[in-house]
């Protein structure tokens, strides 16, 4: 039994393992990049991103893995299977992380990430990392094929597909929209199916995406995310303070940055 926290283990070598959570001990050190492991087995998994290993391969497809657990993953695009099911809607997902990115977009309240330009809160970090784009400029993503860049992943690839053909579409088959993610193909043929699956838990009114009930749930909300940079004011909608900035700049004198030139 562990002294720290009670669990019990079958040998003593397990054990010697486990204390080493409460002792932060890694005595397994990588010899390329100096990166320390607690057991033998994580520096060997480890060691394959050095070596290029990769020895769990796909036995339906030519892809191959660097861990047995990225493997099982990835074969659940080939079963289908979806075993982390979310209890509040019941919405299915292939991986654990999934699930728990979708409990809090779609049914947490909680946004621990704020913008330290204008304040707005995000409920996760990429979401927050995306945004301080349209802050800053940035435009980290750059096409191998020219010298244009974007500010996400999707630009870049809606662009290599559309400037470059590189890449695969994704169509429906029943109006021929073209997409440059499977993701969104299938969210756009529940449209066709009628498929309404995120219902409002306070008046019953259903929608075909996460973000349209996102959208929908702040008309029964008090929270509002979207700050003025020049007063402070706090908006429900990016519509309202973008229309209230105007106004209020002009107040403060900023009338030359707004006015249109001839």
């Amino acid at each position: 039994m562990c002294t720290e926290c009670g669990k019990c283990f079958s040998s003593n070598q397990n054990l010697t393992v486990h204390r080493r959570i409460h002792s932060g001990e890694k005595p397994f050190e990588c010899t390329v990049c100096s990166k320390q492991f607690s057991t033998s087995g994580s520096l060997t998994v480890h060691s394959r991103i050095h070596s290029g290993e990769k020895p769990h391969k796909c036995p339906t497809c030519d892809k191959a893995f660097c861990e047995s657990g990225k493997l099982t993953i990835h074969m659940r695009v080939h079963t289908g299977d979806k075993p982390y099911t979310c209890s509040l809607c019941d919405k299915c997902f292939s991986q654990l992380g999934h699930l728990q990115t979708h409990k809090r977009q779609v049914h947490c309240n909680r946004r621990p990430y704020d913008c330290r330009y204008c304040g707005r809160l995000f409920k996760i970090s990429q979401e927050l990392k995306r945004h301080v784009y349209t802050h800053t400029g940035a435009k980290p993503y750059s096409c191998r094929q020219c010298s244009d860049c974007f500010k996400s992943h999707h630009q870049l690839k809606s662009h290599l597909l559309k400037s470059h053909n590189e890449g695969t579409w994704f169509t429906c088959h029943i109006c021929q929209k073209k997409f440059s993610r499977n993701g969104d193909l299938k969210k756009h043929l529940l449209r066709h199916e009628g498929v309404k699956p995120y219902v409002c838990d306070e008046c019953s009114m259903s929608f075909c995406r996460a973000s349209e009930l996102k959208h929908h749930q702040l008309k029964h909300s008090d929270f509002r995310q979207f700050c003025c940079g020049s007063c402070g004011k706090y908006y429900k909608y990016k519509q309202y303070v973008v229309r209230h900035f105007n106004r209020c700049s002009v107040k403060l004198g900023y009338v030359h940055i707004f006015a249109k030139q001839d």
